[in-house]
């Protein structure tokens, strides 16, 4: 009879175990709006968005789940759940550890933008930013980097396109962007791109952006989605899509 009940108790533990797996297999795949992620009729898109959808059926990870947030929420996801993918993440040394890395997009450059016409803004370097405010997201790696060098008048916004909307406005003096999420946030608010002036470029902040994993991701669910990211951006998909024009 013990030998029936440890048996049976054996049993109920494996099928538990193998439900819990089958559970744990499922990813949750997050991002933020950008030029290379967006919403399109109620579907995330987008260069990067297709690149990833691309790599999760060649490494025959198809089930997952994609979805859009702001940028804190879906950091916040990435470090606190497992089986949680993020894209697109700069690659720094503060985040090394936070993250199991799969696959490098691009490399990214950041510059400083004003109102174009606002001579009251004078930035030649990085120390005479320090006098403006500057909209940054809420922990993206451009308010790391600002904190981290003495920015103490910035203003945290949740999306990106807040962000723009108090620069029009004129609530903040400043907007650290790549160029290509210039183009393609003013078109989304009905301004001219050239309403914008590039003031300094953020040398120090040039980076890879890439796809992780939560630190509790299982191994090998990390090792199947970089070696298909390999082929696929061997075979060239990566650099022709995020080098298109938004």
């Amino acid at each position: 009879m013990q030998f029936r009940s440890l048996f049976a108790s054996v049993t109920v533990l494996l099928a538990a175990l193998g439900c819990a797996g089958a559970w744990a297999e499922g990813i949750k795949v997050v991002t933020e709006d950008s030029s290379y992620t967006y919403l399109r009729g109620g579907k995330v898109t987008g260069p990067a968005t297709e690149i990833v959808e691309a790599t999760m059926k060649r490494a025959g990870l198809t089930d997952y789940k994609l979805a859009l947030y702001p940028w804190a929420r879906a950091y916040d996801l990435a470090q606190q759940e497992p089986n949680v993918l993020i894209f697109l993440i700069a690659r720094t040394q503060a985040r090394e550890a936070q993250f199991k890395w799969a696959g490098e997009f691009m490399r990214i450059e950041y510059h400083l933008y004003k109102l174009r016409g606002r001579d009251d803004v004078v930035v030649h370097n990085l120390q005479d930013a320090k006098a403006y405010a500057v909209g940054v997201m809420r922990d993206d790696v451009r308010q790391q980097y600002l904190q981290s060098r003495g920015f103490d008048k910035l203003v945290v916004s949740a999306r990106n396109n807040d962000s723009l909307r108090m620069l029009l406005e004129r609530k903040v003096h400043l907007l650290p962007l790549p160029d290509n999420d210039v183009i393609r946030f003013c078109k989304e608010a009905n301004v001219d791109p050239n309403a914008l002036e590039k003031v300094l470029t953020l040398n120090e902040m040039t980076t890879g952006i890439y796809m992780a994993y939560s630190r509790s991701t299982p191994d090998e669910t990390v090792t199947r989605t970089r070696n298909a990211f390999d082929h696929i951006k061997a075979e060239g998909m990566v650099a022709r899509l995020m080098s298109a024009k938004p």
